[in-house]
């Protein structure tokens, strides 16, 4: 009889807090506060079309939506999203679909946990 071993999936969420300081320090605290939540929303739709477009497996979209995601993301200072969305897009630019599959999941995690993490610090990550 065989032993299945059940993995645990910790992935750790970086976030560039001077990125966010100097957005802060650019534009004043409510402006930034504007233009966060404004990016923040469209990670977040960014992140929703990029799955949808895996589960479609149209790889183009999921270029182009990973794209779009990863530049969003380095914008606001999320770290690991970023890295994640350019391995998704990767992926889908390889046609490698057991790996696409692999990075949507990681990539779906990442994402809700970065975007919850961001929003309200004192959330569990």
């Amino acid at each position: 009889m065989s032993k299945i071993a059940i993995l645990s999936m910790n992935d750790a969420i970086r976030i560039d807090l001077q990125r966010l300081e100097q957005i802060v320090r650019e534009l004043g605290e409510d402006c930034a506060a504007q233009v966060i939540g404004a990016a923040l929303e469209e990670l977040a739709r960014a992140l929703r079309r990029t799955v949808l477009a895996a589960q479609e497996r149209d790889l183009g979209a999921v270029v182009n939506h990973a794209d779009q995601l990863s530049r969003l993301a380095w914008q606001v200072g999320l770290v690991t999203l970023a890295g994640v969305a350019i391995d998704v897009g990767a992926c889908a630019e390889r046609r490698d679909a057991t790996a696409l599959g692999s990075t949507v999941a990681r990539l779906e995690r990442i994402g809700n946990r970065s975007l919850t993490q961001i929003w309200d610090p004192g959330a569990p990550s």
